[in-house]
């Protein structure tokens, strides 16, 4: 009698732990469905203008689902911006002691270029949230990220003490980075009008990124390496018959400081 109870029991088992798994990738991919639906009214609208109610129309559930999976408005927005700041920071993985300085920062380079072009409204939440003094941010500018800088800016100086590139200053290149890849998502509409092109897609965004890796890699030194760095990003492309697939979202904001620290910082 025993013995049958325990053979039901761990026949069970992996139906329930299927069943669990099923779970968690719905539950991941409702709330990465409803992060997405708040970039687009928090970049609209603020964190002032935006609405549970607006999210959950962009999103097409009912708001009760939203609340299911975010109690707040203050917590989903938090949870735009620790993804968008998860996916970027996740980026900088190449940037080891052990890669190729050209290939590495181009790599990044065009990573964050492809999260401005499929990412632009998580990246304009995150821009207003700067320009807003940081208040709901402070605390992972001032750790995760501080640290992962600290790391990152290491590897580089060893680039620099090895004659791998030029002398640079290590955070503000990252500056730099970021500054000249995020302006295609947060100023999009100023590119736009200049470039007098209704949206920068195709041969146009390629020419964008093609300029923006020929700036930071001249600047350390490594103009010499653009073609080796430019064939290695698009060897990916053309294996895959044609562009490059866009980056997709994390999907489930992670948890910053008090909770897991976010993955590929290191």
């Amino acid at each position: 009698m025993m013995a049958a109870a325990s053979a039901l029991v761990a026949a069970a088992a992996p139906r329930q732990r299927t069943a669990a798994a099923a779970a968690g990738r719905i539950r991941l991919a409702n709330e990465a469905a409803i992060v997405r639906a708040a970039e687009a009214v928090f970049a609209r609208d603020g964190f002032r203008g935006a609405s549970m109610a607006a999210i959950a129309a962009q999103a097409g559930v009912a708001k009760a689902n939203i609340h299911y999976y975010f109690r707040t408005k203050q917590q989903l927005y938090r949870a735009v911006l620790e993804g968008m700041l998860h996916d970027w920071l996740a980026e900088t993985d190449g940037i080891r002691a052990d890669a190729d300085p050209a290939q590495a920062l181009g790599a990044y380079v065009r990573a964050k270029m492809a999260l401005a072009q499929t990412r632009p409204e998580a990246s304009r939440v995150f821009a207003g949230e700067m320009l807003r003094g940081a208040p709901e941010m402070q605390n992972i500018l001032r750790g995760e990220l501080r640290e992962l800088v600290a790391r990152k800016s290491a590897v580089i100086e060893g680039w620099i003490a090895q004659g791998r590139m030029a002398p640079v200053d290590p955070p503000h290149l990252l500056f730099t980075i970021w500054a000249a890849t995020q302006t295609y998502a947060d100023f999009a509409p100023q590119v736009r009008a200049v470039l007098g092109a209704r949206s920068l897609r195709g041969a146009a965004w390629q020419r964008a990124t093609d300029h923006v890796v020929s700036l930071v890699l001249r600047g350390c030194g490594l103009g010499d390496r653009l073609e080796a760095a430019s064939a290695t990003a698009a060897a990916p492309r053309r294996a895959a018959g044609g562009s490059p697939t866009p980056a997709a979202p994390h999907p489930s904001p992670p948890r910053l400081r008090g909770g897991s620290k976010t993955s590929g910082q290191g």
